[in-house]
């Protein structure tokens, strides 16, 4: 928002419920090898989004983004603050974060939990990253979005490439006007995955190993 709300509302932010199978998924953009789709969830006015690409990344580089909260702000559309607020392992963590909402609809924040999994055989990594509810107090004028579940999907393609698919679904609290669910709905999952993109570059990801993800 996950980063995931904030990779999150906006990708980020969220109650990411994952969809169900019966409404079929709709391509809202096709720019720069990220395709974002979006397609109606049943008793939600806000539609779920899935995110498409392939990334030149190792798992392990990619995991390392992505849990690097505090750099979370440098590529995730109107990140305004991510913070580690819980520490359970390296592939366990919760982390509070506050989106930045054009005026003059309030900011949202939430607490999203991140855990990495890996398939073993597959190497495959998941990451899930539900919205956890009543773990911060709330803030006057910033809404809580309190609902979503979100989750990554990462799949080895060669020695240096990734398949990334991203699953969103979120209730933004609050009363949220349609062309806000609208911008973020399309704009804020290309934005963030232009940025991830842009972010796995940079020398502090070249090398990175880690001891929970096989590449």
């Amino acid at each position: 928002m996950y980063r995931i709300l904030t990779i999150a509302f906006l990708l980020f932010a969220a109650k990411f419920a994952i969809a169900g199978p019966e409404q079929p998924w709709s391509l809202s953009s096709d720019k720069e090898g990220i395709k974002v789709y979006t397609r109606h969830v049943a008793d939600s006015k806000i539609k779920a989004i899935k995110v498409e690409c392939t990334l030149n990344a190792t798992p392990a580089q990619l995991v390392a983004v992505l849990m690097d909260i505090k750099t979370c702000g440098e590529w995730v559309y109107h990140t305004k603050s991510a913070s580690i607020i819980k520490q359970v392992s390296p592939s366990d963590i919760y982390y509070y974060s506050e989106v930045n909402i054009p005026w003059p609809v309030h900011n949202r924040d939430f607490v999203a939990h991140l855990k990495v999994t890996q398939d073993p055989k597959t190497k495959v990594v998941t990451i899930d990253a539900p919205v956890i509810s009543n773990m911060v107090p709330a803030k006057d004028g910033i809404v809580r979005v309190e609902n979503s579940t979100g989750r990554w999907v990462i799949t080895p393609v060669d020695s240096s490439h990734v398949s990334i698919v991203y699953t969103l679904h979120l209730d933004p609290g609050g009363s949220v006007p349609a062309w806000l669910i609208n911008m973020f709905a399309a704009q804020g999952p290309m934005e963030s995955f232009k940025g991830l993109k842009k972010q796995l570059q940079k020398p502090a990801y070249k090398d990175v190993k880690l001891a929970y993800v096989q590449d």
